[in-house]
């Protein structure tokens, strides 16, 4: 009995023995194979970077800008720089293989800040932003004229536009309400002086004081610190925007197309005016009249038309390229 079972056990051993001989040389091979796969593959892929990176040589030619500097104009004064682009070749590689995709749409891009930036100007009265950007603002000073607002926000949400409100301190002090709805629409921001002087023929006391008192209010009420200040009537002097630069950290905002929508224009003729001046990077002052309220939907309808994008006054004056 005792011999069988070790007879049984040897032949167990010899059997798994040569199975495992047998089996050797295939499996000797296909790890050999897997190994020269991995190897050819890895070289297919550096080669297809290879060539990728080739032509995107090719196709980054004349699709990369350099930036541009922010510079003070003769008359346009303080005008902000814009962002240059380059093709980031490794990125652009990386995201075509991984589409399966390729071609110049497929580019990826970085963007190339300016030497010169607007903060680096200093004080000086902003009219415009960069005439290589294509964006405009709509801006609206609020100092009276609450019956049309909500006509206007309506109209701004109907075109999902954001734009910047200039408000006057005094009227946020009587309609808290009214600027809690035009900052709940997600607009910017501005301030427009406490009680609408001409801030010209003030001394410093009171232009600080015309200044920080709308600052105070809006703050308060808003929960917001403005960093634009429009004088109101456009009206102003150095010793304004070197307040408002110094000790406000504000930038003086002025206009580039005027409404002129209190003096009662009809709407076609605000259309006819503001539609002929629209480019890439102006400034549209407004207020919440009846001819802008009648006119702004057209007007949105028109910059669009002319390739331009209706945004808030900061990002006019960013240097940042649209998306």
């Amino acid at each position: 009995m005792a011999e069988r079972k070790r007879r049984l056990w040897v032949t167990v051993f010899v059997a798994g023995a040569m199975a495992l001989l047998l089996q050797y040389q295939p499996i000797h091979q296909y790890i050999s194979f897997v190994k020269n796969d991995q190897v050819v593959t890895a070289e297919k892929i550096l080669d297809e970077k290879e060539r990728l990176r080739a032509q995107i040589e090719q196709w980054k030619e004349g699709r990369e800008e350099a930036p541009v500097d922010a510079v003070v104009d003769q008359t346009w004064k303080a005008i902000p720089g814009y962002n240059g682009r380059v093709v980031d070749v490794e990125a652009s590689v990386e995201k075509m293989l991984a589409a399966g995709v390729t071609g110049p749409e497929m580019l990826v891009y970085k963007e190339v800040p300016p030497a010169v930036s607007l903060d680096q100007l200093g004080a000086q009265p902003i009219y415009r932003g960069n005439p290589k950007k294509p964006t405009i603002s709509f801006m609206i000073n609020v100092a009276w004229g609450n019956e049309y607002l909500d006509s206007m926000l309506d109209t701004l949400d109907k075109h999902k536009v954001k734009t910047t409100f200039f408000l006057d301190g005094s009227w946020v002090k009587r309609y808290p309400e009214e600027a809690k709805k035009i900052a709940a629409r997600g607009h910017e921001i501005g301030n427009h002086a406490y009680s609408h002087p001409d801030m010209s023929t003030l001394g410093t006391q009171r232009i600080h004081q015309e200044i920080s008192r709308t600052q105070d209010v809006i703050s308060k009420t808003l929960g917001i610190k403005p960093g634009l200040f429009a004088p109101p009537s456009g009206s102003f002097n150095k010793q304004v925007v070197q307040i408002a630069h110094d000790s406000y950290q504000m930038k003086t905002i002025m206009w580039t197309a005027d409404t002129v929508d209190w003096k009662k224009p009809s709407p076609s003729f605000v259309i006819k005016k503001i539609s002929g001046l629209m480019g890439n990077g102006v400034l549209v002052l407004m207020h919440p009249t009846a001819a802008s309220e009648a006119s702004l939907d057209q007007l949105l309808t028109i910059a669009k038309q002319k390739g331009l994008h209706p945004v808030t006054v900061s990002e006019v004056l960013s240097s940042r390229r649209l998306p």
